[in-house]
């Protein structure tokens, strides 16, 4: 093939041809000679006469122009010119095709497969057999086929949520020579450089790898108050910030982003770290971390037992004083923890086989042998033990003659108290925390006290031991590791007896840095073993969350090993659970690296992307053949056998210039987009709030509702439209859902204007506060539509009477439920005058339609669906919470059938009257 630029030429010897082209030009150009002139008498009467089609003495200039175009397009057509052709010595023999196929394949699989599938096609063209093996499968021995037999099957192909492992792949390749294509995935996995070396033993090997950076994210830590996230990059290149974001349910379950984080890689850095810093409540929430714009597993990582609820036990000696609640001595640690914590009281013996994570001693001096010898045990596996001292502690014995084992330090006899044996002037406050403490960089409140306390005996490491003190050094909290576990205590008591610590905010804050409500480390191979371990939700390739099925659970050992060698086909990440705890397998670990891939010298490396060879031999054939048509005419207009074409292209020309031109034209000048939407066809209209969430739900709650039009009445709206009440046309839409903000601006005198106009000429507007948990009016949004109603022109209202006409318009109702119910309907009221007909159950109210519907059952949470046609929002809960639903559904059918048939159904009351006179 010869090659031109992008241009290849299968046949390159016909455009030889194209030396011809100067010929025809001479040819076509050709003078016949000149005749002998021979005069003859009768020529005479010839004279003075006119010829009105005249013929020219040789082909014009534009019109061999065409023909040798259309000659020089058959030339090179036959030529068989290929854009982008491949310039490579086409191969022989088997072709391999290896896909590393792991998560980081995921960031341009379609790219991959689309150059396995160029690499396939390309063999099939050659004759030779083709193998295609994905490495994260289990090593086998490659089989090879015909190009045919895998080109559906290469398009079939997905990634795994796991990385290779290449170490058995040497053993189970084939004898002979092959060539081998590796779609590489840029990392350095086991056994790359021994799979390598074998193949380029075998035969030419030619690795492709993407350009495209990977960002991995570790699995998420808490520390110091603080959810910290480390990311880890190949390569490491120029500086860059990828965003990180912390989803999970919100408080009505629907899936969201909770916070965001920016993590900033530094020129020539591999890894990067930020830190968020959140509320308890919100932390709970979380679920998983994902990089922004990264769809692979890798940038993924769920969140498990390490950030959420922990439970704790408390055990307390002494009963409360006469049911004074504020004396109770676990009141303060019981409103600390429960927000977030599960909070167990009662005796130890009781609360230790719950396998709780924290056990407080509120003012327990002493346990006895079997109790102690259990929580010692307990801590020693990792337990985390609070003491809190009291009036027991400080008159008991503990700890003067040897060590307790549950306790951090030895303890004096007696206490320290504002005006005792061993007093203080006046009240000690706090000094501020060491570098080295848990608590460091919380600010300590000035009015904090403490009156009383119980001191710890002078020892070498009773400073090391101490990690809070008070401004005169004495310490207030010590700490003690014990095994994988540690023990704690406040030489104060819980409740505010000897202190005021209990009462401040930096209470809870030390307990949060304590890891009493949260677990500070992700579960150990010990908390696995001898448990079973089920799935509950595995991740794929893209990171997208699945639901495990039927996967069979899996031995702790097994999760064990899988968390610190990272997940495969037996154990793929997700989340496992094993009773109440839950564990996260990611598939990025905490010590994973991301090293490139190092391939021998010689290697030919090339880039993932595939350029399609195309052929030109048809589009250039097309175009010759377009050009001898065009031929054609040309020569039949000169030649004057095709008068009328002239003067048709003229008129032709005169009537599509003008249309073809912008702004011209009457359909320019009457084209309105929203015009032409909002009348081909019903269409639902909801006012826009400038609220983007708000404005998502309206606009999801009335295309749930024209679903449900669509399947049960003879109404088939279009997709709802959102109304600008300032700039755009009211007059369009029979119906209008106004959800009201608390922010929401007053419209201006001319929306009022609009407004008003459309209110007397027939259509509604339904008011809906969203506030039906509230009582009426006193919500925000309920004096913001107070404010708004005031300049537009309602009529009196009152609540929905139980013979009105939308409770019979198309379903019977008596309620008119959304996401709430029970809260009032407000419509126009009734004519003084009405009265129940004889023999009928119902008045003869409102005979126009009511202008204005108000309530605040937040109608369009309950009609809301998402693009898949799913509920968004929950409503109630169970059977009833359906048939709420199912009762929202049906009051929007009666409201839109009421708008647009008015009250026909009222009409009923003269019946009796149009019988009669059918009777006469």
């Amino acid at each position: 093939m010869w090659v031109l630029g992008p241009v290849g030429f299968a046949a390159p010897w016909l455009l030889l041809g194209l030396i011809a082209l100067p010929i025809l030009w001479l040819l076509l150009r050709a003078v016949p000679p000149a005749p002998i002139r021979r005069r003859f008498p009768g020529v005479a009467l010839l004279l003075g006469l006119k010829d009105d089609e005249a013929e020219t003495d040789r082909t014009p200039w534009w019109l061999l122009l065409l023909r040798m175009l259309a000659v020089g397009a058959a030339i090179v057509g036959f030529a068989g010119p290929v854009l982008n052709p491949e310039q490579r010595a086409p191969g022989s023999g088997p072709l391999l095709i290896l896909m590393d196929g792991g998560w980081a394949d995921a960031r341009d699989w379609p790219r991959r497969l689309e150059r396995a599938g160029a690499l396939v096609e390309e063999a099939g063209r050659a004759g030779r057999p083709v193998a295609v093996a994905r490495l994260t499968d289990a090593p086998e021995a490659p089989l090879f086929q015909t190009a045919a037999d895998w080109e559906g099957r290469v398009a079939a192909l997905s990634p795994s949520p796991w990385l290779p492992d290449l170490r058995g792949w040497v053993d189970r390749l084939p004898e002979g020579g092959f060539e081998t294509w590796w779609l590489s995935d840029g990392l350095d996995h086991p056994g790359r450089t021994e799979l390598a070396e074998a193949l380029a033993a075998r035969g030419e090997l030619t690795v492709y790898e993407s350009a495209r950076p990977l960002v991995a994210l570790r699995p998420a830590e808490f520390a110091e108050g603080k959810v910290k996230l480390s990311g880890i990059r190949l390569p490491a290149g120029a500086p860059v910030e990828v965003e990180v974001s912390a989803r999970g349910p919100d408080p009505a379950g629907v899936e969201r982003e909770l916070a965001r984080a920016t993590m900033s890689f530094a020129l020539g850095q591999a890894g990067a770290t930020a830190e968020l810093s959140l509320p308890p409540e919100l932390r709970n929430r979380i679920t998983r971390f994902e990089v922004a714009g990264q769809r692979q597993a890798g940038a993924v990582s769920l969140t498990d037992d390490s950030l959420k609820r922990r439970k704790v036990a408390i055990v307390a000696t002494g009963a409360d004083r006469e049911g004074l609640e504020l004396l109770s001595p676990t009141h303060y640690l019981d409103q600390a923890l429960e927000p977030t914590a599960e909070v167990m009281h009662g005796a130890l013996a009781d609360l230790l086989p719950a396998s709780p994570d924290v056990v407080i001693l509120a003012d327990v001096a002493r346990l006895s042998a079997t109790e102690t010898q259990e929580l010692s045990d307990w801590v020693d596996k990792g337990g985390l033990l609070v003491r809190f001292a009291g009036p027991r502690m400080a008159v008991s014995d503990l700890t003067r003659v040897e060590e307790d084992p549950l306790l951090p330090v030895r303890l004096r006899e007696g206490g320290r108290a504002v005006g005792g044996a061993m007093s203080w002037g006046e009240p000690r406050t706090l000094a501020p925390f060491a570098e080295g403490s848990p608590f460091f960089g919380l600010a300590v409140p000035a009015d904090v006290s403490v009156r009383e306390q119980v001191l710890a005996q002078p020892g070498p490491d009773l400073a090391e031991r101490t990690i809070a003190a008070l401004d005169d050094g004495t310490p207030l909290v010590t700490r003690r590791e014990m095994g994988a576990g540690q023990i704690v205590l406040f030489h104060v008591t819980a409740n505010a007896e000897w202190s005021n610590l209990p009462l401040s905010g930096l209470f809870v804050d030390m307990l949060e840095r304590l890891a009493v409500s949260t677990r500070p480390e992700t579960a150990g191979e010990s908390e696995l073993v001898g448990q079973v371990w089920v799935p509950q939700v595995v991740l794929d390739a893209w990171g997208q969350a699945q639901d495990a099925g039927q996967v069979a659970g899996v031995e702790g050992e097994a999760l064990a090993g899988a968390m610190s060698a990272g997940p495969d086909a037996a154990h793929p990440p997700g989340l496992y659970a094993s009773g109440e705890r839950r564990v996260a397998l990611n598939a990025v670990g905490s010590d994973t690296e991301l090293a490139p891939a190092a391939w021998a010298a010689g290697t030919v490396i090339e880039g993932i992307e595939a350029v399609r060879s195309q052929s030109l031999k048809g589009a250039l054939l097309t175009a010759a053949t377009v050009l001898l048509l065009l031929d054609i005419l040309a020569a039949l207009v000169l030649s004057g056998r095709m008068p009328g074409l002239r003067r048709a292209a003229s008129v032709l020309a005169l009537v599509l210039v003008p249309l073809a031109m912008p702004g011209t034209g009457r359909a320019a000048e009457t084209d309105d987009p929203l015009a032409l939407e909002a009348t081909t066809a019903v269409v639902l209209g909801y006012v826009e709030t400038g609220d983007a969430q708000v404005d998502a739900v309206s606009k999801a709650g009335l295309q749930g509702l024209s679903d449900v039009l669509w399947q049960r009445t003879s109404v088939e709206p279009e997709a709802p439209i959102g109304v600008d009440i300032e700039t755009d046309e009211l007059a369009f839409f029979p119906f209008l859902y106004w959800p009201v903000t608390a922010g929401q601006r007053l419209p201006s005198a001319t929306a009022y204007a609009k407004l008003n106009d459309y209110l007397r000429s027939g259509g509604m507007i339904l008011f809906d506060t969203r506030d039906g948990d509230l009582s009426p009016g006193t919500s925000p949004e309920a004096q913001q539509l107070q404010r708004i109603a005031a300049g537009l022109d309602i009529p009196p209202l009152e609540t929905v009477p139980a013979d009105h006409v939308l409770t019979r318009t198309f379903y019977l109702v008596q309620d008119f439920p959304g996401r709430f119910q029970g809260t009032p309907v407000w419509v126009e009221a009734a004519p003084p005058d009405a009265e129940q007909a004889e023999g009928m159950p119902f008045r003869n109210l409102n005979d126009g339609v009511t202008p204005v519907v108000i309530g605040g059952n937040d109608w369009a949470s309950s009609w809301a669906v998402d693009d898949n046609g799913m509920w968004m929002f929950p409503v109630g809960r169970g059977f009833a919470g359906e048939r709420q639903r199912e009762m929202a559904y049906r009051f929007g059918v009666n409201l839109v059938m009421h708008v647009l048939t008015g009250n026909y159904k009222s009409d009923q009351v003269h019946v009796p009257a149009l019988l009669e006179r059918l009777g006469q």
